[in-house]
């Protein structure tokens, strides 16, 4: 509905694992998306409501896709604080469906999108599942595994590796599932030092292993607090750096394919010595059009 006789912006909602996404359909990069539409667009009460804004718009509409051949779709990923992001693996599952939709674009196959963290790709598994080829990762040295201290309430400090999977993160390992379960994420945790450009922060317990079709997994369970939204219910590269920190904790008999748990379901992380894949559901739960305040 809209008032005052303005045009009502077109809108879907869509969420992969409960974390949610406000999609726009931009193809020629008409709308001026400002960070006061997306932070209107994401509050729960005002607006629409989500952990973030996903403009699908053709990479030569936008300075962000330089680089990229004009036509390739790319996914202008906004965090719900109105700041820009790299790269958000759950999203990138909802985009697919998203564009399988508005574009008709056919997923059977790899199709490559463009993000601010470089190319990815995307491919339909059946079912409302979708694979993310995430590209390469890395994670710094560290002799005892940890390169930083986390803080966060309801925890005293504890160690954490960084990970970078296109955009950076913090991953801590927790003992128990009590101790995962009485973090207060309602504020960000302090990481020291403190990363340039701010981190991501998982807290995971692992749950050990599991034989699925005959495929040995690792089991973790994680919580997140995500750079510029806060606690959501899900983060999926914040799932493929905990799969990786575990991996490199446990060494070369750690599993490469791992189940990530989180408060919105569980996606699948497969691990290879320069990429990583995601693998999960993606939903469309809504569409329609909503009025932009004019203040």
């Amino acid at each position: 509905m809209t008032s005052s006789g303005a045009a009502a912006l077109p809108f879907t909602k869509g969420h992969g694992t409960e974390n949610d996404f406000v999609l726009l359909f931009d193809p020629d990069g008409q709308m001026e998306l400002t960070p006061a539409t997306v932070r209107y667009l994401c509050d729960r009460r005002a607006g629409i409501g989500g952990d973030g804004v996903i403009r699908a718009v053709r990479a030569g509409r936008l300075e962000a896709g330089a680089g990229f051949p004009a036509e390739t779709w790319f996914m202008d990923y906004w965090n719900s604080d109105g700041s820009l992001s790299e790269m958000c693996g759950n999203g990138a599952r909802v985009f697919a469906a998203f564009l399988e939709r508005e574009a008709g674009v056919d997923f059977s196959s790899p199709v490559t999108i463009g993000t601010r963290g470089g190319e990815r790709t995307l491919t339909a598994l059946g079912g409302g599942r979708y694979a993310v080829g995430m590209g390469a990762w890395s994670i710094p040295f560290a002799d005892d595994g940890a390169d930083s201290r986390v803080k966060a309430a309801g925890l005293s400090a504890r160690p954490g590796l960084s990970v970078d999977v296109g955009n950076p993160h913090t991953v801590v390992a927790l003992p128990s599932l009590d101790d995962l379960a009485a973090l207060d994420l309602s504020r960000p945790p302090v990481v020291e030092p403190e990363p340039p450009q701010g981190s991501n922060v998982e807290f995971a317990v692992p749950l050990g292993d599991t034989t699925v079709d005959g495929e040995r997994r690792g089991v973790v369970r994680m919580r997140v607090h995500e750079r510029g939204s806060g606690e959501t219910r899900s983060c999926g590269t914040g799932a493929v750096a905990v799969a990786l920190a575990m991996r490199a904790w446990g060494g070369e008999s750690a599993p490469t394919v791992w189940e990530v748990q989180v408060p919105g379901g569980a996606v699948v992380v497969r691990i290879s010595p320069d990429a990583a894949v995601l693998e999960g559901p993606a939903v469309l739960v809504a569409a329609g059009g909503v009025s932009i305040p004019q203040a």
